[in-house]
């Protein structure tokens, strides 16, 4: 692991941290661009993705290969070398996801789709499936590949990895994250 700092914000530092934004980790024509619902408090605070101890996302990453060992949050810029990238379908933070409104949701996949034009990735995996349902406008989807593509780039639903999600566990997210992986490297789409 770097030596890169890592700390734990306080109660305070949480509860500051409500609508901060965290950056995008993103570049062009990435392999895979995951796509979080938006960012909890504890991401907020520290200003990393996918950070609250307890998420699942950097544990899965590595599980289903993406990466050659667990990274964590601090070391969110290393995918980039592996032509991966991380954005949010909504950049504020608050403290669980349904706080968002349908109509935030729904501007935050118009915007989506312009940042998938603009920078080409592969595939887009967006984690969470009914906040990709209300963003897209797709009241039926399902997990894994779908239909719709943005421009060239191929869209697939994941579920979230965050801790509150106990419907998957990892055993479960690492055989969908896999699927992906498999996808990209193979060049196909499987549905």
């Amino acid at each position: 692991m770097s030596s890169v700092r890592i700390w734990k914000p306080t109660k305070a530092q949480l509860l500051a941290a409500y609508g901060k934004r965290v950056p995008d980790v993103i570049g062009p024509r990435l392999k895979v661009l995951f796509v979080g619902i938006n960012p909890g408090l504890y991401s907020g605070a520290v200003g990393h993705h996918f950070a609250r101890p307890g998420n699942r996302f950097w544990p899965v990453l590595h599980k289903a290969g993406f990466t050659e060992r667990q990274l964590s949050p601090f070391e969110e810029q290393e995918l980039l070398k592996h032509g991966y990238g991380i954005t949010n379908i909504v950049n504020h933070s608050t403290a669980a996801a349904s706080e968002l409104s349908r109509m935030e949701l729904e501007k935050g996949g118009r915007g989506l789709k312009g940042k998938v034009r603009r920078y080409r990735p592969r595939v887009v995996a967006v984690l969470g499936l009914e906040a990709f349902r209300i963003a897209f406008g797709q009241p039926k989807a399902r997990f894994g590949p779908q239909e719709e593509r943005i421009g060239p780039s191929q869209l697939w639903v994941l579920p979230n990895p965050s801790g509150l999600n106990a419907s998957y566990q990892l055993p479960a997210l690492k055989r969908f994250f896999s699927e992906v992986r498999k996808a990209t490297e193979c060049g196909k789409k499987t549905v």
